[in-house]
């Protein structure tokens, strides 16, 4: 079983005002954002008259060659990875989606998830509407453009589909002369605009922008829509309530070097850090991390508490997050090579391990056995966020509640499951405080169920 929340998926397009190797250019994008999903990649471009793509099932790196790039010519594009959350593991699920539409080709990437897919596939088949996936996206789409044949203007057929769809959703929708980039009104899930030159580009997080050498303009704002063609960046807003990026953005899926609706990613975990110092008060002969998204949160600790930080684990670089694989074996042995305990750092020290969360306790229990047999006298688990007692229905694809182990079990509980000499979570009004920053609201629904998309049966 693995013990962290599944990953959502990555975006990443680009608007070009000449000729430029503009697959490389997305594929140099997926790659930065290959930490988002790692289950399937896909590119589409446009020559200005026509779309044509390539997907398939794998890493950016083993989808693409260069062959590839070269025959994905096109002035425009955009780019997709992703680990599912709505449909399987299947090529027909990967994207970006591609349709021919009455008034022409679009194609879509989509990061997020909807709440409401079902009601809406039922009521497109109602009119015809066939599909090839069991995706939202794919909803999506054929909704623009069923709206598109209303109206010349993809904007405001965008427009409509977005008084109707209701989760969280960054997308970027692709046509042979524009590019539409537009983020739902709630801010759930993160889009940022950046430029290169006087090309246009948008990916789901900065680091991305960064890894072409594009400087960053600005998120997009939640529930904006802009389109950007041969005219320049037009950019309309619909309606916007209350804001409410996801808190995991900043606790663990985002790269340390991302900065996400103005909150510097790596400041945020150092934070988080210094906060579970501060509301903890415990000290140790030695702090630790579980690399990655630990390490930027110990050192915060290290900061606030004068404990001094070392590495208590080699991390193999060369397996990934370990629940990106979709098969629970290869899971399993993800997790049992990913990390090795450094004996001469831990042995016979008390230890503090700072991690970002616990979901199911199945990962973090063989974690703590691996630092007893090297040697630890104490290992005392300190987490940066709060307990995950809810499921998320906007993109991450949580277990099912009755296998989060902090929703039937107390903390003291849970310490003695996973063989610790003590456990403690940050604070909710610790981990808010932490994300204050970002100048949005922050979704905290996976840890006090206060969903801000109601979701049917769910109170």
């Amino acid at each position: 079983m693995h013990d962290k929340l599944n990953e959502e998926c990555g975006v990443f397009g680009v608007y070009n005002t000449k000729s430029e190797d503009t697959s490389k250019l997305i594929y140099f994008g997926l790659f930065a954002l290959q930490h988002r999903g790692q289950e399937s990649a896909g590119i589409a471009v446009s020559n200005g008259e026509q779309l044509n793509y390539y997907k398939d099932e794998g890493l950016v790196q083993e989808v693409f060659d260069p062959k590839l790039l070269n025959f994905l010519q096109g002035v425009h594009g955009i780019g997709h990875v992703r680990y599912s959350t709505t449909g399987g593991t299947t090529y027909e699920n990967a994207q970006p989606v591609v349709i021919n539409s009455a008034k022409g080709q679009m194609a879509l990437a989509h990061n997020g998830n909807l709440v409401n897919t079902k009601e809406l596939m039922g009521e497109l088949e109602a009119h015809g509407a066939t599909f090839q996936s069991s995706t939202d996206s794919e909803t999506i789409l054929k909704l623009v453009a069923k709206n598109n044949l209303d109206t010349d203007d993809v904007t405001e057929a965008i427009k409509r589909t977005m008084s109707v769809i209701k989760g969280g959703y960054s997308i970027l929708i692709l046509t042979p002369d524009k590019l539409f980039a537009f983020r739902d009104p709630m801010g759930l899930r993160p889009l940022i605009m950046g430029k290169r030159d006087d090309s246009y580009v948008f990916a789901s997080e900065s680091c991305a922008i960064d890894s072409i050498q594009a400087d960053i303009i600005r998120d997009v704002r939640p529930g904006e829509i802009i389109c950007v063609d041969k005219n320049g960046i037009h950019s309309e807003q619909t309606e916007v309530t209350s804001t409410h990026i996801c808190s995991f953005e900043y606790v663990y899926f985002a790269r340390t070097d991302s900065v996400i609706d103005g909150l510097n990613v790596y400041q945020a975990r150092v934070n988080m850090g210094r906060k579970l110092f501060e509301e903890s008060g415990r000290k140790a002969d030695i702090i630790i991390d579980i690399p990655d998204s630990g390490t930027s949160a110990a050192l915060g600790y290290s900061q606030a508490s004068g404990v001094p930080f070392n590495k208590g684990f080699y991390r193999n670089a060369y397996i990934g997050r370990t629940f990106i694989s979709p098969k629970q074996d290869m899971r399993e042995l993800g997790v049992n090579f990913k990390l090795s305990p450094i004996r001469q750092n831990v042995e016979g020290k008390s230890v503090i391990m700072i991690d970002d969360s616990i979901v199911r306790g199945t990962t973090i229990t063989r974690i703590v056995k691996s630092l007893r047999r090297a040697g630890a006298k104490e290992v005392h688990v300190m987490i940066t966020s709060p307990p995950v007692k809810y499921s998320c229905f906007y993109g991450i694809d949580t277990p099912d509640r009755s296998k989060l182990i902090a929703a039937h079990k107390p903390v003291e509980d849970i310490g003695i499951e996973i063989g610790a000499d003590s456990l403690t979570y940050l604070s909710h009004e610790g981990l808010h405080a932490c994300l204050s920053g970002s100048g949005l609201g922050t979704c905290m629904a996976c840890f006090d169920g206060k969903y801000p998309v109601p979701i049917e049966g769910i109170k």
